[in-house]
């Protein structure tokens, strides 16, 4: 006998997949397990009895094909069977052996297909239905998204961060009208207070009993932080299974067609089982020739398994029946529904989480089949779906991660004295941060989507705040907070296009640090938002590629003290409206492809700094207007291409620093010495040979840079500078240095290396000021002054 477990395997599937098992396929199955005990059933009778028993016809042989085989038995009136004593059967004369054959020989021509195979048949096409049910979870190309899904829909039903993610929503769907209620009622008491006093006791009695039924909200548990780490993972592969999903139908079309091949086998069984039961008769009439070894050729047969047979084919055609009604009604929901859609519009108006977007293709098709085994998995799938709740899992593993304790140890003084709290790279912002009130300046860099919480209003001694590459949403509420307390605003960006317009209308800014480009398109007219309402800025900075300097600079014309344009290299072409801004001391145009001084400039009455660091300068001849310039103290033209200083530099008599560094001159003109006031000349990494010995003349010189050039020798008028505090004049070709540098006695920092010198001179103990750490020179060397003098430098 063959147990039914051994058909176990058609069948088989992993327990999580029932989920995908709507009830017509859950029916189905037990159905399925119907039909086949049927079948095993009857498969068992057929093998263990006897399956036709035969008797030889006496008649007349040609009467046989006239006469059925229940007509050919003999027949007696009841007087006759009345009458008779004793009844004898007829002689056959056959032995057993012959019975067999005759048995196994009528069983195969006489009796009809369907009567001798169907419970075969039963089987086969039970094990047919079974393997359609379940081929698409057996299949290559929608088994492995199948057990992908589940293990993922598993896990996000299990989840802590779904629980906590849907009270939340609960908490606060229940929050909302208690929180009404008592708003309504404290504006009711407030009003119904200032009429008289009669009645205060009774009204407050009555307004204050709402505030006895509110509903408390569920109680939230909080998540550990590997808790919030497999939330978080767990956000990533829904993202990228929905990408993988979302791209083809495969799942979709899989099911319709093996619904459609069962429909077919339905129908086909149906119809041929109908036409064929009839032929499983009780009595068959078998006619063979073996006269020559039975001496008979027609038999009578009884087909044993008959009136069974024909029972259990009604029952397997009801069976069948309502198998394929719940096929039909399977295709019915397939196609009058668009399967390949599925809308979280439920379930978003009972979260409140709006950003749960709708799906497509195999996804959608599968939460179908959720939704038909328990609507719940798709709510707490779709929490994982959600943006919203997927930036409130980032901000509670950031608060895991950043203590206020951690984020202390960050602290450090910035540039400008502020205690400045610097975070780069993270996936938000910490609500830790605006625990630390003792913040001056907040320094976020990369940092995606920040969206400034009310607790931003904690930072009270907040007064620098600078956001690289951070897009940043500000809350109208706090807009007036920033433009009271903050000072200092630094933004970078891809374009600037991107900077937050609510920086524009931060009315207490006394500095603003903008960079990024234009689009090409609007390089050249260069627009940038009104500067109208910056009444108190004071420093202008733009890194940009603007084609002109931008016109709501005119803006800030009246106040602005410091403007910095850095144009990496793109050409500056409209420079007049410099000429507006009279307040302006210090102008900075940096790389901006200038060659030649703009005259815009000589109208800054007011300018005291200009720096035109890396631009294109070969010819500085306009030198000379800088004499309208009078408080003109410092003039920077380094990292250009000049190759000579005209002799007319002496009229720049009020010019305490001058920066001629990383050019190309060769020679310093005599009348530079005519520059009394100046304190600080660099013309280093040049190719100058010699110095003119009018440089002894620069009496207040303190600082005088001469290294990376090729100087064989100094002159020795250049050791009148008594003033002389820090002298460079590493990697030239000095032989020597003269004795009369000790009388520099104020000297405290002198470069010498990378030159030919072969001994230092021992007057170097006459310089004061001088120690060992600001001596620049070969060891060999200074291991070679006198040991006084050594000693002298060591102390401290």
């Amino acid at each position: 006998m063959i147990p039914v477990a051994e058909f176990k395997q058609f069948t088989e599937q992993q327990p999580a997949f029932k989920v995908l098992k709507p009830w017509w396929d859950v029916l189905a199955e037990y159905l399925t397990v119907a039909m086949l005990m049927i079948g095993v059933f009857g498969c068992t009778l057929q093998v263990t009895q006897d399956k036709i028993i035969c008797l030889p016809n006496h008649e007349p042989q040609e009467n046989l094909s006239e006469a059925p085989c229940l007509q050919l038995l003999p027949r007696r009136s009841p007087e006759q069977m009345g009458a008779l004593q004793e009844v004898k059967g007829l002689k056959n004369n056959l032995d057993l052996q012959q019975y067999s054959f005759i048995n196994q020989l009528c069983y195969e021509t006489a009796l009809h297909w369907y009567a001798k195979y169907f419970p075969y048949l039963v089987v086969i096409h039970t094990l047919i239905f079974m393997v359609c049910t379940s081929f698409w979870f057996k299949f290559p190309g929608t088994s492995s998204k199948i057990e992908h899904f589940i293990s993922i829909l598993g896990k996000c039903f299990d989840s802590p961060w779904t629980t906590r993610a849907l009270s939340e929503v609960s908490g606060e769907n229940q929050k909302g009208p208690a929180a009404t209620g008592r708003a309504s009622a404290t504006i009711v008491a407030t009003a119904g207070a200032a009429p008289g006093k009669a009645g205060e006791g009774e009204k407050e009695k009555v307004l204050a009993e709402p505030e006895k039924v509110v509903t408390e909200p569920p109680v939230v548990t909080l998540l550990d932080k590997k808790e919030g780490e497999q939330a978080k993972a767990l956000f990533e592969k829904v993202k990228k299974f929905r990408v993988h999903v979302e791209e083809g139908d495969i799942l979709y079309t899989m099911y319709i067609r093996q619904t459609v091949l069962k429909v077919c086998k339905f129908l086909a069984i149906l119809v041929y089982n109908l036409v064929y039961v009839e032929k499983i008769s009780f009595l068959v009439a078998c006619r063979v020739e073996t006269s020559e070894v039975t001496g008979y050729a027609s038999f009578c047969c009884n087909h044993t398994k008959a009136h069974l047979f024909s029972k259990l084919a009604f029952c397997y055609i009801s069976f069948v029946c309502i198998y394929g009604l719940t096929c039909i009604y399977t295709l019915y929901w397939l196609f009058h529904r668009p399967l390949k859609e599925y809308s979280f519009r439920s379930v978003r108006e009972e979260t409140g989480m709006g950003d749960i977007p709708d799906v497509k293709n195999d996804f959608a098709f599968m939460l179908h089949l959720i939704d038909q085994y328990d609507s719940l998995y798709s709510k707490r799938f779709a929490v994982f779906l959600s943006e919203v709740s997927e930036s409130r899992l980032k901000q509670l593993n950031l608060n895991h991660e950043w203590t206020p304790e951690k984020l202390r140890q960050k602290l450090q003084r910035n540039a400008a004295g502020r205690l400045e709290l610097a975070l780069c790279m993270l996936p938000g912002l910490p609500d830790t941060i605006f625990e630390l009130s003792e913040v001056e300046s907040l320094r976020l860099e990369a940092i995606c989507d920040i969206t400034f919480p009310p607790g931003l209003s904690q930072l009270v001694h907040l007064q620098e705040l600078s956001l690289l590459h951070s897009p940043t949403r500000l809350p109208f509420s706090l807009q007036v907070f920033l433009r009271d307390h903050l000072k200092v605003m630094r933004v970078k960006c891809e374009e600037l296009r991107e900077v937050p317009l609510w920086v524009f209308g931060l009315r207490g800014l006394e500095e603003l640090h903008l960079e990024g480009l234009f689009p090409q398109e609007l390089a050249r007219a260069a627009t940038l938002e009104s500067l109208r309402e910056l009444k108190q800025l004071k420093v202008l900075s733009l890194r940009s590629n603007a084609g002109k300097v931008p016109a709501s600079v005119t803006d800030v014309a009246g106040h602005l003290q410091r403007l910095s344009l850095h144009n990496d290299g793109a050409r500056l072409v409209a420079l007049n409206s410099l000429k507006k801004l009279a307040a302006l001391r210090e102008l900075e145009l940096v790389a901006c492809g200038l060659e030649r001084i703009p005259h815009a400039v000589f109208s800054l009455g007011a300018l005291q700094e200009l720096d035109l660091k890396d631009n294109h300068l070969r010819s500085i001849e306009e030198i000379l207007s800088f004499q309208h310039c009078r408080k003109l103290v410092t003039l920077r033209l380094w990292h250009n291409q000049i190759a000579y200083v005209p002799e007319h530099v002496r009229k720049l008599r009020s010019l305490e620093q001058l920066y001629l560094s990383y050019n190309k001159l060769e020679t310093l003109p005599s009348q530079l010495g005519l520059c009394s006031g100046l304190r600080l000349l660099d013309v280093s990494h040049n190719g100058l040979h010699s110095l003119p010995p009018e440089v002894g003349l620069l009496q207040n010189l303190q600082h005088l840079a001469l290294s990376c050039n090729a100087l064989e020798a100094l002159p020795d008028e250049l050791f009148f500078c008594r003033k002389l505090r820090t002298l460079l004049l590493g990697d030239n070709q000095l032989s020597q240095l003269s004795p009369h540098v000790g009388a520099l006695r104020a000297l405290s920092r002198l470069e010498l290396k990378g030159n030919r010198l072969e001994a230092l001179p021992e007057e170097l103990g006459n310089c004061g000021g001088l120690k060992k750490a600001g001596l620049l020179v070969e060891d060999t060397l200074y291991q070679g002054l006198p040991a006084e003098v050594r000693d002298k430098m060591e102390e401290e």
